[in-house]
This record gives C-alpha cells, structure tokens and sequence, in this order.
C-alpha cells in the first residue's frame, strides 16, 4: 500500500479519512484500563521465574560469557 501524503490531499478527503478512522475506532471493544493492568500485572507476575532478565542466566548457559581474561601488564 503506497504512502499517503497528506498535505496532497483536500480538506474534504482528510474529513474523510478521519471519518473513516472514527468509525473503525468505534467498533472497538473497550476495556477498563484497571482490569487490563491487573490481567497484565498477573501474567508478568506468573512468568517471572522463567524470564532471564529478573532471574539471571546460569553461568553454562550464558553464551556470552568472556572466554578467557586479558591480563595489561
């Protein structure tokens, strides 16, 4: 799908687009933003033992741990 540029467009066809994009917005279904928050709180809460970034990665499994030392004498 090709690049619209708006400036290129009428006062008319941007009413238009924006009409369009309200009528999609519309059907939308919506959630509170306090259910949403607990629902994700809790997914993040159950998967956290499993995620490297809060447990760490064992030190066999990390495969980018320095090979050897470099020693500057």
């Amino acid at each position: 799908m090709p690049a619209i540029n708006i400036e290129d467009l009428s006062e008319k066809d941007k009413l238009k687009m924006e009409v369009e994009q309200l009528r999609k917005e519309v059907k939308l279904e919506r959630q509170l933003v306090s259910k949403c928050s607990e629902e994700i709180k809790n997914y993040i809460e159950e998967r956290s033992g499993e995620d490297p970034l809060v447990k760490g990665i064992p030190e066999e499994k990390n495969p980018f741990k320095e090979k050897g030392g470099c020693v500057i004498a």
